[in-house]
């Protein structure tokens, strides 16, 4: 590709990152490309659909979080990774309605898409879970459903709020501390 072409469809990603991140699939062609810089011609271009767009906009976001759990796995704290994950799970949420329509399914399936990349990211998070679950910091009662559950509720719940700090206040005051060990709570898969 041209050195010119590149530059185009890099301008073109983040635009769409921008605007899909507020409006979803729902967002106009139009203004992406007039926030990319370039005519509709040469959006499409690079994606010949609005939902090319978004699904590359989409897959890169959840890329990300990937890498961002890989890094987490490789060399964090145990005691600190999982809710430095779980945190950027939320952010990730929080005003990124592309990305939560795209795990809702209600644009496109990220699965069939991209097989196995949700799958990496969840087991990532499982990983993180347990090693969490060993060094005594989350609760063992716990599970990667309940951890699923927890991100996609906070998540909606952010997306209703107007406060620019709403992820920290769910995500540290709310969620955290009810995944942290009570006393007198049973080891997981104890009688």
């Amino acid at each position: 590709m041209r050195a010119d072409a590149e530059r185009n469809k890099k301008l073109i990603v983040q635009a769409a990152r921008e605007v899909f991140a507020t409006a979803g699939l729902a967002a106009p062609i139009d203004e992406i490309a007039e926030r990319a810089g370039v005519g509709t011609g040469t959006l499409y271009r690079h994606f010949p659909t609005k939902e090319a767009l978004f699904e590359a906009v989409v897959i890169g976001r959840v890329e990300e979080l990937v890498e961002e759990a890989r890094r987490l796995i490789a060399g964090s704290d145990p005691k600190t990774a999982f809710f430095e994950l779980l945190s950027q799970l939320v952010r990730h949420g929080e005003g990124h309605k592309d990305l939560m329509d795209a795990l809702g399914k209600q644009s496109f399936d990220i699965q069939k898409a991209v097989p196995g990349l949700l799958a990496e990211m969840w087991n990532s998070v499982d990983q993180l879970l347990e090693q969490a679950q060993r060094a005594g910091t989350v609760r063992r009662d716990v599970g990667l459903p309940h951890v699923q559950a927890l991100v996609s509720a906070a998540c909606t719940a952010i997306d209703q709020q107007t406060d620019g700090h709403a992820a920290d206040q769910v995500v540290w005051t709310v969620i955290s501390d009810g995944l942290r060990p009570k006393d007198g709570l049973r080891p997981k898969n104890a009688a």
